[in-house]
């Protein structure tokens, strides 16, 4: 079986990251979806909330696992046995940071993990969840980047933070 792990934030899921989920979904027997608790962060939505939205975006793909995981990208590929990590692109910018992120995930991995790279549809590459959930926050329209529920999740978490 081969499968393949998509880590990342998702805070909020944007049609961006369903794009590359679709897509991988299409290429591997099993994408598991591995949603970052980032003590780094101060996220919109928290982990398990992350989860519960990727769970619900992804319900009509048989092969999508979508997983919470703290730490190191090649821990958690270790743990699920997963020597391919899929990482999406929007510009070049994006191709610096995840180029020299895959070289040291294949250093700490010693090798066993390697990294794939899909640029994201043109239609979602101006797309950005920092951008996102600022448009939000001055709620402004975001239809056009997140699923309807998601946004409706996020205008709401927002109503609930001004109060």
């Amino acid at each position: 079986m081969h499968s393949a792990m998509y880590p990342g934030s998702f805070d909020p899921l944007t049609f961006g990251h369903l794009d590359i989920i679709t897509r991988a979904s299409d290429m591997f027997d099993e994408v598991i979806v591995g949603v970052l608790d980032n003590y780094r962060k101060i996220p919109l939505f928290s982990v398990e909330e992350r989860v519960n939205i990727l769970k619900e975006a992804t319900k009509d793909m048989k092969n999508i696992k979508v997983e919470a995981f703290s730490g190191l990208i090649v821990d958690f590929a270790r743990q699920k046995n997963c020597n391919i990590a899929i990482r999406g692109l929007r510009a070049i910018s994006d191709y610096e940071y995840e180029l020299q992120m895959a070289q040291t995930n294949r250093l700490l991995s010693k090798g066993s993990l390697d990294t794939i790279f899909l640029t994201t549809s043109l239609e979602y590459s101006y797309i950005s969840s920092s951008g996102v959930k600022e448009i939000a926050y001055f709620n402004g329209d975001v239809s056009k980047c997140v699923p309807e529920f998601v946004a409706e999740l996020i205008y709401e978490k927002y109503r609930q933070q001004k109060r």
